[in-house]
């Protein structure tokens, strides 16, 4: 398949660039797969909508304030976003870099009385290996939460604000989990009162944990989709998660493209101490065809044109099958004529 095909059109006034007021208040647009069926909906009609005794599959991961900001010594400012630590030796992060070049050029950059941190080396991957030396923290993740901002993602043309600091986060996150980068974002439509009406209706809600990376939001570059090397994730899925997955008595339903990659990845491979929690790297490229091992219901947001996720959500619409990307352009298109807010901020659509 030519990655050119995975374009579509999207007025930029569709990019949500806000949250809704409420989480529950954005839209939701069902498709059933058996009839080739869309209608439109609110979120908080989620629990009305969804089939009987469900095992539900969501991400509980956090996402750190990983944006910090320093300076060179000639005095440019610095954007490092933090990604995740590298090796053995503390205080080692992957970070991004802006501007990288000058940067590395520089060897190093600084917050005077924060941090200290020396570019060790760039990276094929356009990431960059730094070195922190901190007189106030034990490790850059707690710099980051003391005086660093939320990454929000490129198309949020903004600054994070306090707001962000509530609603770019699932009501679900655990705080010991604060190693994302990007949200699982199907999660932010989510509230309280809706966890505890799944609950009440007889659904079972599973946790797991995927760090999103930067991956999330990077195009396709390759001329074929299939040559495009997949980013990897780590991601963690405990034992009681795994029976659930393994159970045949209840559908499973998804929520975000995150708890898929998780759930697939895991299912791919033989686990040889079930009893215990899982550790792994989701490194799966999911594209038509492709038939789904552990998912039955999908709950997404709507995805950017060239994205990897795209590409997973078209398989979706029809496993097994090459039609998907064509239903989905179709999907959108109708998202788009009746003003559906697009991407992380934006609405959801719930695939039966």
């Amino acid at each position: 398949m030519l990655t050119s095909e995975l374009d579509f059109e999207l007025p930029s006034d569709r990019i949500a660039q806000s949250p809704t007021d409420r989480r529950d208040r954005s839209r939701l647009l069902v498709y059933r797969r058996t009839k080739r069926e869309v209608s439109h909906h609110h979120f908080h009609e989620l629990p009305e909508l969804l089939p009987a005794d469900l095992s539900i599959f969501r991400n509980d991961v956090s996402v750190l304030k990983a944006r910090i900001l320093g300076k060179r010594a000639t005095g440019g400012t610095v954007e490092c976003l933090l990604l995740r630590p590298e090796g053995t030796i503390t205080g080692t992060w992957r970070c991004l870099l802006k501007p990288g070049g000058k940067t590395v050029r520089a060897g190093s950059f600084s917050l005077p009385g924060e941090y200290e941190a020396t570019v060790l080396e760039a990276l094929p991957t356009g990431e960059y290996l730094v070195q922190f030396d901190l007189p106030k923290d034990d490790d850059p993740s707690e710099l980051a939460q003391r005086i660093g901002s939320l990454p929000l993602p490129p198309y949020v043309r903004r600054p994070a604000d306090e707001t962000d600091d509530l609603r770019y986060q699932t009501v679900y996150a655990n705080s010991e989990n604060r190693t994302a980068v990007a949200a699982p974002t199907a999660g932010l439509h989510f509230t309280a009162e809706i966890l505890t009406n799944l609950r009440e209706k007889g659904h079972a809600i599973h946790d797991l944990t995927l760090s999103v990376g930067p991956g999330t939001f990077r195009p396709i570059e390759t001329e074929r989709i299939e040559e495009h090397p997949m980013h990897a994730e780590e991601y963690a899925i405990g034992p009681k998660a795994k029976d659930a997955l393994l159970a045949k008595d209840r559908n499973k339903l998804a929520i975000g493209t995150t708890s898929v990659r998780t759930i697939e990845h895991y299912l791919s491979g033989t686990d040889s101490e079930p009893e215990k929690s899982t550790v792994a790297e989701a490194n799966l490229f999911i594209r038509p065809p492709y038939s789904f091992r552990g998912v039955d219901h999908l709950l997404t947001n709507f995805h950017l044109p060239g994205s990897t996720l795209l590409c997973l959500v078209s398989a979706f619409l029809s496993p097994g099958k090459k039609d998907g990307l064509a239903i989905l352009k179709d999907i959108y298109a109708q998202a788009v004529a009746s003003e559906y807010r697009f991407f992380s901020y934006g609405d959801a659509m719930l695939i039966l």
